[in-house]
């Protein structure tokens, strides 16, 4: 006779695979669609994360129609797994302080270390060079518990890092033990960077989560200051990083919709991407930025004869960047996720930082219309594009003549230098083929002389249309006066490892001599920046033993730059959501002499 135990093992089993087969599955089919994970891959995920995905993340509405009950049915049957306590362990923790007076904390925070968004550290600050980069060794390990994606980037507040997780986790972690001082709990993912602000003797740390919830928290006691939701719509998403500058705090918004249109059925589309702008003090909001700035109508219809609607899409995936000098914040925008396609899709814009007021624009691509549904679902547009964002923060700083710049690039795989003042382009140049995740896709680094960019070429979703470019991942470093090609490197092939694939994504970091940048392959590599010869190299797509006593495996590197701060190199590993390798490792190197 079965045991009880045994049943209730066979009756999750059977609610959880029905309720995928009748929810879920028209969408994650084991098909080529890069955008959406199959079943395969959602296989290879643990429970808490296919979990989290429904209740608090891109799969929020699609699954909203299940009760709590099948929802953990769907996340243990498909994962094969159980899901289970993920407490820490007591010897993870150890006693939070700060020096007393806050004008002596050293602080490095937000997208690209500086509202600028360069990536760049002096030789002063990051306490690595050329000569003692052979004893960079590793320090530590600490592993999120049950994660498989690892994303944010860390602050560094004095002998602490604060950084989130992929199941809304803020964690203060000791710089040099790896131990944790403080644990605040958001309501969803955090994403992208965590900003510090020095104000009086107060330091505050600032961030959103996926839900649109933005967050100030006492650095010094892991308390909440205020909290506030800038979600304008019912599907608005946060993966950037806030930018906070003048007293302001200014927040990227993304939509989920471009995820919701693989189901036939749904209604699709009506929401923008955007900036919002906050009261740093209160979380008041001050003005808001919708990109597309029409409201959606129906516009045409779908094979199975029911409306299209638009104009809609156009999400900012990015962090803003700020410019003090002339009042204005930047941002990237995507593609529209219908017909008919905007002008301000695939574009640059800039927006007076008080007002919110857009001062100019410059699209790339036009006619650019994309989403989840492309090429196989009915949600797909008849003339479905390349799906070519600017996902990364655009780059202010300083050609060699001391003139302003702005520095971007485009899954297109085209790196441009704009006019802060008007947005008129200066110069492009072209270093990849591009596609859905290929191209530039989360940023690029530069240290006055030199541009560098990370190409994620020969991933899913190639621009098959376009016929005169072969694929080329690799870093590229360009002249920042004229885009010139100054030296590329490609990393050696993987394809003998499960899910490797030797491109690069991830944003790199550069100091004075020396390039950092990870790789979808699992290693972190230091490179000459000025001929780009690889100096410095460390798989971490392995085990490793933890600080807190967690089960931990690097994986994937994609997202952010690493953290380069006082002879200490800060990099996440782990990243399994398009099919690339899984991890849940933050790791620690430090100089040994």
């Amino acid at each position: 006779m079965m045991s009880s135990r045994a049943q209730i093992a066979d009756s999750i089993k059977f609610i959880g695979k029905s309720a995928f087969v009748q929810t879920c599955q028209g969408c994650h089919r084991d098909t080529v669609n890069s955008r959406i994970p199959s079943t395969s891959i959602l296989s290879t995920m643990t429970p808490r994360a296919v979990l989290a995905a429904m209740e608090t993340g891109k799969m929020r509405v699609q699954s909203s129609g299940l009760s709590p009950v099948q929802r953990k049915a769907v996340a243990e049957w498909i994962t094969g797994a159980p899901l289970k306590s993920n407490e820490m362990p007591k010897t993870a923790y150890t006693k939070f302080s700060l020096a007393p007076n806050g004008n002596t904390i050293p602080v490095y925070s937000g997208w690209g270390g500086d509202i600028r968004s360069t990536g760049f550290r002096n030789t002063a600050q990051a306490g690595i060079n050329k000569n003692n980069i052979a004893h960079l060794k590793l320090r530590w390990a600490f592993a999120f518990p049950d994660a498989t994606v690892i994303r944010s980037k860390p602050a560094v507040v004095g002998d602490w890092l604060l950084v989130g997780s992929q199941y809304g986790d803020l964690f203060a972690i000791h710089k040099k033990t790896g131990k944790i001082g403080w644990h605040f709990s958001a309501g969803a993912a955090i994403r992208g960077a965590i900003v510090t602000v020095k104000k009086g003797n107060q330091l505050i740390a600032y961030f959103a989560d996926f839900s649109t919830n933005v967050y100030a928290v006492d650095v010094r006691t892991g308390k909440e200051i205020w909290k506030a939701r800038v979600g304008y719509e019912p599907q608005s998403g946060v993966t950037g990083s806030v930018a906070v500058a003048s007293g302001i705090v200014y927040v990227p918004v993304t939509s989920a919709e471009v995820a919701s249109a693989a189901d036939g059925n749904y209604a699709c589309c009506f929401s923008s991407g955007g900036l919002v702008a906050l009261n740093a003090s209160t979380g008041a909001e001050i003005w808001h930025h919708r990109v597309i700035t029409e409201a959606a109508v129906e516009s045409g219809k779908k094979k199975n004869g029911k409306p299209f609607y638009g104009p809609s899409g156009a999400p900012v995936w990015c962090s803003p960047t700020i410019d003090l000098k002339r009042g204005l914040v930047y941002i990237g925008t995507g593609e529209n996720y219908t017909s008919p396609a905007t002008k301000n899709s695939d574009a640059v814009q800039a927006l007076d930082m008080r007002t919110g007021k857009l001062k100019w624009n410059f699209q790339a691509t036009q006619g650019d219309t994309y989403n989840a549904a492309c090429p196989f679902f009915l949600n797909c547009p008849e003339k479905a594009g390349p799906d070519l964002d600017f996902g990364m923060a655009p780059i202010l700083t300083r050609d060699k003549n001391g003139k302003d710049i702005l520095l971007i690039g485009q899954k297109s795989g085209v790196v441009f230098c704009l006019s802060p003042d008007n947005g008129m382009k200066i110069w492009e140049t072209r270093i990849g083929k591009g596609g859905t995740l290929g191209g530039i896709h989360w940023g690029m680094a530069t240290d006055g002389k030199l541009v560098y960019a990370a190409n994620s070429d020969n991933f899913f979703g190639l621009d098959k249309k376009d016929t005169t470019w072969k694929a080329s991942p690799g870093i590229y470093a360009l002249d920042v006066n004229t885009g010139t090609l100054i030296w590329k490197t490609a990393n050696p092939p993987c394809s003998e490892k499960a899910n490797c694939y030797p491109n690069n994504s991830a944003a790199p970091a550069v100091i004075p001599g020396i390039l950092f940048a990870g790789s979808l392959d699992g290693h972190i590599r230091g490179y000459n920046s000025e001929d780009g010869k690889i100096i410095w190299d460390f798989n971490t797509a392995v085990h490793f033993e933890t600080t807190n006593g967690i089960e931990g495996s690097g994986g994937a590197i994609d997202g952010p730059a690493p953290v380069i701060s006082d002879g200490m190199l800060i990099v996440n590993s782990g990243y399994g959501m398009f099919g690339q390798m899984k991890g849940n490792v933050l790791l620690a190197f430090e100089i040994k002499k």
